[in-house]
């Protein structure tokens, strides 16, 4: 009985599926006879109900079109290319795009098509031309340098001071000014739209961050060398009221900068001479009656020499200062004012000074633009010397010592954490195997003369280290800003270095001269209500180490400024001593590069190069000489304590 009920069911089911399909055929058949003015009557109540999709706004295929095209090309995805011009314009572009004068519908058109045919000729990297792309789009058609088929305000005053480029030691030949005046066609002024577009970006990222990443000039430079974002770029320059003020502010805001920028214009006659010069005269020696010159107060002045600076009398007095100038110089030591002296007291010529301005404006674009903070550490290393700022006011200053020549101090900015108190040396293994080792053969006592500990360990290798102590190599106090080039500042118990003028003496670290004074300086600023002073500091002199760590950490920059304008006013040139000037000046006049921006953070890696006690960490590469002899092993003969 229940066999036969489920197959009448089932019988049942069969035929009303067989109803459906017949109904939903029909249907289809009614749907398809349909003409057009019964598709306007009005819907029934069941497709009333039905969702439609919204009708496209495109003409309908014809017979046409569908018998034109395979039946696959209908399904085919869409590229992004066929999509972006196929998208309808919304309503909103499409009344802005009306309301644009009819001299520049056209010139849009033509932008738009630039923009996604032959861009990448036009702008230096993929990111400009994605910004400019985004740019035009959010500005629904409105030309940044045009109106009216000619020429608008805007791009005047751009022009204007791009011609100006060589204010900042910028070479005008680098920005490439569009005629706009020839363009006749729609197609030319969109093109000199777009190239003025990103010339005014090229201009912008060489005014702050250079014309090439410093990686083409040493590999010992690690500064942010930050560009501006284009898209911050075309956003300014378009809601400026005055474009060429919104121009100047991405030059670097530096005291610095702007003093040389000063000195360039004067040197270049825009405003005043190039300072005093000695004439060529007699040469002028010591004699039992001391004769006069004319020139004698300006080497007075020159040499920095108290008391009457009008005196013409070339005595004694003057030839121990210009023997002191001399040697400091390398010059023979003479004493006498021949020519040699004179050429070196007056400097470089004056087209050599200009070009060594322009360096350094180039070198300041790679720091940070407020140098890392209102409170920040500044090493100038061709004049020796080392500033602290606070509130943008410098509150002390001391002189150092840095690297030699074949063992440079790096140029970087990086942020000081914490100052150990008491250091230990710790020899690292190139030492070691290179010279510690055949010393020992020689004179198995020579190192504990020295005042190093020797330790043998149990995979054999030997460890040696300097313990704390007024005779340690990096005396009482160091001073640490973990960077990749494994330097830092410290005290030294070669005080007699200071007094030299000429101090590149070290492996790579600064030896500064008062490190007591430098360390409650820092403190009252790292750890403010404290009261830290040099005394407190030397109190803690001992055997351990101790760290002192900052609550607020401090940047330090480690600068190579062998041109500045001093306190009075008066430029200042020093010797360039690593070389960095040279190899800058090809640059400017060859090289030509896109600065990418790069992260304000170190890397972990480099992060942790150096411990929290100031113990290098051993590198897997093979280490300059200078990071080797003041680099630390990975055992430690005494635990340091913290103060926190």
């Amino acid at each position: 009985m229940r066999g036969n009920t489920a197959r009448g069911m089932m019988r049942g089911t069969v035929r009303g599926l067989h109803l459906n399909r017949i109904l939903a055929a029909t249907a289809l058949a009614l749907v398809v006879a349909t003409t057009c003015g019964a598709q306007q009557r009005s819907r029934s109540a069941v497709e009333a109900g039905v969702p439609l999709p919204e009708r496209a706004m495109l003409a309908p295929p014809t017979m046409l079109d569908l018998s034109a095209q395979p039946l696959d090309s209908v399904t085919k995805p869409v590229t992004d290319q066929a999509a972006r011009s196929a998208t309808p314009p919304s309503p909103e572009v499409s009344e802005s795009y009306t309301a644009l004068d009819p001299a520049d519908q056209g010139i849009v058109d033509k932008v738009r098509d630039l923009l996604t045919a032959k861009v990448d000729k036009i702008f230096a990297s993929k990111k400009e031309r994605l910004a400019v792309e985004t740019f035009y789009q959010t500005r629904k058609g409105t030309l940044l340098w045009l109106e009216g088929g000619a020429m608008n305000a805007r791009a005047h005053a751009a022009i204007g001071h791009l011609k100006l480029a060589a204010d900042e030691g910028l070479d005008t030949n680098d920005y490439k000014i569009p005629n706009f005046e020839a363009a006749q066609s729609d197609d030319a002024l969109a093109e000199a739209e777009l190239k003025l577009t990103a010339t005014m970006l090229t201009y912008a990222r060489h005014l702050q961050a250079g014309r090439f990443p410093f990686a083409r000039v040493s590999r010992d430079i690690d500064v942010p060398q930050q560009p501006p974002e284009p898209a911050d770029v075309l956003v300014k320059i378009a809601d400026a009221a005055n474009v060429a003020q919104a121009l100047e502010e991405f030059s670097p805001p530096q005291a610095a900068y702007k003093k040389l920028k000063q000195k360039l214009a004067e040197l270049r006659g825009k405003s005043g001479g190039g300072g005093s010069q000695f004439a060529d005269g007699a040469v002028l020696k010591l004699a039992k009656v001391p004769v006069t010159d004319p020139r004698v107060p300006l080497l007075r002045e020159r040499l920095g020499m108290p008391g009457d600076l009008t005196d013409e009398r070339f005595d004694a007095k003057v030839v121990e200062a210009l023997k002191k100038y001399q040697k400091n110089s390398d010059l023979p030591v003479t004493g006498a004012l021949d020519a040699k002296t004179v050429k070196e007291l007056n400097g470089p010529p004056r087209d050599k000074q200009i070009d060594t301005i322009v360096i350094n404006m180039e070198r300041w674009r790679w720091y940070p633009r407020d140098m890392g903070g209102s409170a920040h550490v500044v090493v100038n290393i061709p004049e020796y010397q080392l500033r602290v700022f606070n509130d943008d006011n410098m509150v002390w200053t001391t002189r150092v010592v840095v690297g030699k020549p074949n063992l440079a101090t790096p140029l970087l900015h990086a942020n000081m954490k914490y100052i150990t108190v008491n250091p230990t040396w710790n020899v690292p293994p190139s030492i070691i195997h290179n010279e510690y080792l055949p010393a020992l053969q020689q004179d198995p006592t020579v190192l504990s003369r020295m005042g190093l500990k020797v330790i043998n360990n149990s995979d054999g290798s030997i460890h040696i280290y300097q313990p704390p102590g007024d005779g340690n190599a990096l005396g009482r106090v160091r001073f640490n800003f973990p960077n990749k080039f494994l330097v830092y500042q410290h005290d030294t118990p070669d005080k007699h270095l200071f007094a030299h003028d000429t101090r590149a003496y070290s492996h790579g670290c600064m030896r500064v001269l008062d490190p007591p004074k430098y360390a409650e300086v820092l403190l009252n600023i790292a750890r403010p209500g404290e009261g830290w002073t040099a005394e407190k500091i030397k109190r803690m002199y001992g055997s351990a180490e101790q760290d002192i760590q900052f609550q607020k950490q401090i940047p330090v920059n480690l600068t190579y400024q062998t041109a500045y304008v001093d306190d009075e006013g008066q430029l200042q040139i020093r010797r360039d001593i690593y070389g960095i000037d040279g190899r800058m000046a090809n640059a400017v006049k060859s090289e030509r590069g896109v600065v990418e921006m790069v992260a304000q953070d170190r890397t972990k890696e480099q992060q942790q190069r150096t411990t929290g006690s100031g113990q290098r960490r051993p590198e897997p590469r093979q280490v300059g000489f200078f990071e080797a002899l003041f680099g630390g092993g990975n055992q430690r003969p005494t635990p340091p304590s913290r103060i926190r």
